[in-house]
């Protein structure tokens, strides 16, 4: 019998624990659920006799030993700060780890000694990074064994609300951590275009869009995502002249988040005076200008230089911006009081479903003709509990445990799936599961 530890049961999590009940029989393995909250364990292992909840505390030093010192693969579904605690752990231990996250430069540093333990970290195994690793990093190849040059490759994933339960006027509703959407995009974005160096700062994030439309889904606007010239290195695309990484919305939200961004409502960094006795109203505010004259909403508008009948003013007016409703939160930042705000509006509501989609965009010459590659992907989320985002970081990160298991994946040390042992018996199962990339090649 081969024993599994998931260290968190979060929404990320609920696919993959699924997954690996569901073939816990055929593979004798035990599966061992630890969350701080115990009801939630017990809720995701849902009674099966191949798996137990327990409440796990990774600070807990004892425990974790314990726990850890049990299993054959720790999943850890933490938070990404504390991954390399369970991976120092899993050292000593010489057991192998699996998560979804970024690699972080605390983990990085235990590359050389997990090789001599003989162990594997697998990381990035989620949604993005993770299946769009593996989805981009499979036409690279067939690019280059097909003795093409790349010259362009662009990479978008979104996550949002599908399009038969979108019915609100930011087309937007929160299906993962909501702190993260309302504090995304902070620092500077970068990427290349045309051997050149483009940096998009935080102010302005939001204003540099691009359109994109994928398979079924409708229309898009792309924004800057976080470092893109990293990838050169990450895909051995050193010398393309262009590579972009971006977000996906619907169109229009940009332009109206950028309102928040250049108030200064997504700040983190200070707290809001006497903010628990302060209404919607207030909040919004003490961003403007004072004004014996002009109320909220036209001093808004006037700093904004936008019309009082417009789009975004209808967007902001339908979030309750401009209410007297009362914060009620003792020394909140901005951020936290905006995401209050928004969590009451744009919450997935009773039998609404979530979406995922996904965009490559290959440019490339061969034999002096140049050509695009397209590859799109969109997957609709079963419920509330198998999310699109559940299923779409679940399964992979379920498959490359089940890979580490079973033997069919023989490696040690940090890895990422860039590589074809990796990425190509997840993506042949994601298929089959009906994760399917449609790929169109055309002439340019």
């Amino acid at each position: 019998m081969k024993n599994i530890l998931i260290i968190g049961a979060g929404l990320s999590a609920s696919t993959l624990i699924k997954y690996l009940l569901d073939r816990a029989e055929k593979y004798d393995w035990n599966i061992v659920v630890g969350d701080k909250s115990l009801e939630l364990a017990e809720r995701k292992v849902n009674s099966s006799k191949y798996g137990e909840a327990i409440c796990f505390d990774i600070f807990d030093e004892k425990q974790k030993v314990k726990e850890i010192g049990k299993a054959d693969v720790v999943v850890s579904m933490l938070p990404a700060r504390f991954h390399h605690v369970v991976a120092e752990e899993c050292l000593k231990q010489k057991k192998h780890m699996v998560t979804a996250s970024y690699v972080s430069e605390e983990v990085k540093k235990l590359d050389k000694a997990a090789k001599e333990a003989g162990i594997a970290f697998l990381n990035e195994l989620g949604v993005d990074p993770g299946i769009d690793h593996m989805s981009a990093m499979k036409v690279v190849d067939e690019i280059r064994e097909r003795k093409g040059r790349l010259l362009s490759f662009s990479s978008s994933t979104g996550g949002l609300v599908a399009p038969e339960f979108d019915n609100n006027p930011w087309n937007y509703k929160f299906t993962w951590n909501p702190r993260n959407v309302v504090v995304a995009g902070q620092g500077v974005a970068q990427y290349l275009k045309n051997g050149r160096v483009k940096y998009v700062p935080y102010n302005r994030l939001f204003l540099d869009t691009r359109k994109a439309s994928v398979l079924n889904a409708g229309d898009f606007e792309v924004l800057p995502n976080r470092d893109s010239l990293k990838y050169r290195k990450i895909y051995g695309l050193e010398d393309i002249p262009s590579i972009f990484r971006g977000t996906m919305r619907r169109p229009g939200f940009c332009e109206a988040w950028n309102v928040f961004v250049q108030l200064g409502m997504t700040d983190d960094t200070f707290v809001v005076d006497r903010s628990d006795d302060m209404s919607y109203r207030q909040f919004t505010n003490t961003f403007l200008p004072y004004s014996e004259r002009k109320n909220v909403e036209e001093k808004l508008c006037e700093a904004m230089n936008i019309s009082f009948d417009s789009d975004i003013m209808k967007k902001l007016r339908w979030l309750g911006i401009f209410d007297d409703t009362k914060v009620n939160m003792k020394d909140a930042t901005p951020a936290q009081i905006l995401q209050k705000i928004l969590e009451q509006k744009w919450v997935l509501e009773k039998g609404d479903k979530d979406m995922i989609v996904m965009q490559h965009i290959f440019d490339f010459v061969i034999d002096d003709k140049k050509k695009r590659i397209t590859s799109s992907v969109v997957v609709l989320g079963e419920d509330q509990v198998h999310t699109a985002m559940s299923i779409t970081v679940g399964t992979p990160v379920a498959i490359a445990t089940k890979l580490l298991l079973t033997g069919e994946l023989n490696v040690t040390g940090i890895h990422i799936p860039i590589n074809k042992d990796l990425y190509t018996p997840i993506l042949k199962e994601l298929k089959e599961s009906g994760i399917n990339f449609t790929e169109v090649e055309e002439d340019l």
